[in-house]
């Protein structure tokens, strides 16, 4: 059996330069009249893209069943079969299919118990040529995404049902991400395309968070570069073997509006405005992903001239299409001609029957180990926060963590917000099985304790806010302390208990964690100051054996946490 796998920079001025582009059906744009023989002086070039499919070969379910649709409403969105079909209707003699990261990892047991083989595979079959590493591409270190691009069967669960792994059909492409030890680049940093009879270079890059996001052992030995920087280096590569027609894809976006429409462009401007509006202006096209958001927008390049710039949600909800003409004689793109628009992917066509019978393939695959009972629950255990910020489910992963390593001196234990990917719904009379808890906790990080003074761990308390945003860790039952969001970052945090009593600052405490938040991940820094580290089991294996042993567990009460 495969066991699932281990798992604002932007001013005023540029808040003015990010404006609507008028998001357009497909439609060639005018010859700019012939070239001399005969032959239109443009030819036109398609661009379909997607972003953070994070392994959804089958229609994602719950709040992310669905995407906004030009009409404002909801509608049921994703499923591998569905992609195939959409793409397939999108696609022509001069069409480029592109990926701006995140394909894999996070994500559900039909493909992260086979390593992400299988969206692999999809990926390749409906024809993408070329990819940006995403930070998930990182989850199970530079070694094992190796194998992912390159082939061969992994290291320690062998090959999957399907047989030997032959490798990805595509590129992943990481300009900014390089060996710490001779600071040159660790994966293919651009790629050139020929497509009706003009050649396209394609830049890669991952958001430079990507250490603070990804455990220390997925990036260990690698540095990851400004993202502008390497794409400028990339670029100037690019153009000195002749290549000016050029698209990045980011793995780094902006936040979008509410309930934004799918062409809309009302973007917050951040970190991927900054790199849409100050990469180097022979950057015609910049694709991103990341923030799971949909936008469709154009930008000022460097010098002055307009640029697209887009994204399009996430989990294979949204295509990505963009329309362009490239000039025959200085072999770049005509910006005026650029078209983009965002397709929902609805469920209102005929899923392509190839896509739905590999899909089913791999859902008889996994479902001995997804279908199996691990307990069951009295009501649905969701992620709603209390006014402090504390949820029901994220108690309950703490409380299995702390269970899982007291044998190693945990006293109490925290677990990340964003490492709860999805709530424990009520159904089939409250019985949970071994998919729904993979499905909440994907990464299998392992779980882990340190030795914290008193002073540090109120220290770690005062780092759920940042620059960034507010991240609240989710207390184990024994661990209480009072926030007060009206004073200063850094002294909001009071009246931290341990079983009742007041900690002590200078006092000793065995504080468990997986080892994501140990490593300092999500601007946690403060535990990489603990001693003594020790790790036990897996966090997933953690919360089945505290369902197995606590069943039927109920949702507790939001009390671990006061203030608001």
């Amino acid at each position: 059996m495969i066991r699932p796998r281990l798992t604002l920079a932007a001013a005023a001025t540029a808040a003015a330069a990010v404006t609507a582009i008028a998001a357009q059906p497909a439609g060639a744009a005018p010859s700019h009249g012939p070239d001399g023989h005969g032959r239109g002086r443009t030819v036109p070039v398609r661009l379909l893209a997607l972003n953070d499919f994070h392994g959804n070969l089958e229609p994602p379910t719950g709040n992310s069943g669905s995407a906004v649709g030009d009409d404002g409403k909801p509608v049921p969105a994703g499923g591998a079969a569905y992609v195939a079909a959409h793409i397939k209707r999108l696609t022509d003699r001069n069409t480029l299919k592109v990926a701006q990261g995140d394909l894999i990892g996070a994500s559900p047991l039909i493909s992260a118990a086979f390593h992400d083989e299988p969206s692999v595979q999809f990926m390749g079959d409906i024809g993408l040529t070329a990819s940006a590493v995403g930070n998930h591409e990182f989850d199970e270190g530079l070694t094992e995404l190796q194998r992912i691009q390159n082939g061969g069967c992994h290291p320690v669960d062998g090959c999957s049902p399907a047989g030997p792994w032959k490798g990805a059909k595509f590129d992943y492409l990481g300009a900014n991400v390089l060996r710490e030890a001779t600071n040159r680049p660790a994966i293919k940093p651009w790629t050139i395309r020929k497509i009706n009879g003009v050649r396209v270079g394609i830049i890669g890059v991952v958001t430079k968070t990507t250490p603070t996001i990804v455990t220390a052992d997925g990036i260990k030995g690698l540095r990851f570069d400004d993202e502008v920087a390497a794409a400028n280096r990339s670029a100037r590569e690019l153009k000195r073997r002749g290549v000016h027609a050029m698209v990045l894809l980011v793995h780094e976006g902006d936040q979008a509006a509410k309930d934004s429409k799918p062409n809309d462009c009302g973007v917050v401007p951040g970190a991927g405005t900054r790199i849409a509006t100050e990469a180097d202006p022979d950057i015609d096209v910049v694709l991103s992903g990341h923030t799971h958001q949909q936008y469709v927008c154009t930008v000022k390049d460097p010098k002055g001239q307009p640029r697209l710039y887009s994204s399009g949600s996430s989990f294979g909800r949204v295509i990505t299409q963009v329309d362009l003409q490239v000039d025959r004689r200085t072999d770049d793109i005509v910006r005026s001609s650029m078209k983009g628009v965002n397709h929902v992917v609805t469920q209102d066509v005929t899923p392509d029957p190839d896509t739905a019978t590999f899909v089913q393939y791999w859902k008889d695959k996994v479902a001995t180990i997804s279908d199996r009972k691990i307990g069951t629950i009295t009501a649905k255990i969701d992620r709603t926060p209390s006014p402090a910020g504390e949820t029901p489910l994220g108690d309950v992963i703490a409380d299995a963590q702390l269970e899982a390593v007291r044998d190693k001196g945990a006293q109490v234990a925290v677990t990340n917000p964003g490492g709860v990917r999805t709530d424990l719904s009520f159904k089939n009379g409250g019985t949970v099985t071994y998919g729904d808890a993979f499905a909440v906790q994907p990464f299998s990080n392992v779980t882990g304790v340190t030795t914290l003074t008193g002073a540090q761990l109120d220290a770690v308390l005062e780092q759920q806010w940042t620059s960034a945003g507010e991240k609240i860790l989710q207390p184990s039952s024994g661990l209480h302390f009072t926030i007060d969001r009206s004073k200063p970052v850094g002294d909001r945090v009071s009246d931290i208990t341990i079983d009742g009593k007041a900690v002590d600052p200078a006092a000793s405490y065995r504080v468990a964690a997986n080892n994501f938040l140990l490593g300092g991940g999500d601007g946690f820094t403060v535990f990489t100051q603990g001693k003594d580290q020790v790790l036990g089991p897996i966090d997933l294996d953690a919360l089945v054996s505290y369902f197995g042993s606590h069943s039927p567990v109920s949702p507790p009460p939001l009390d671990r946490i006061s203030g608001k």
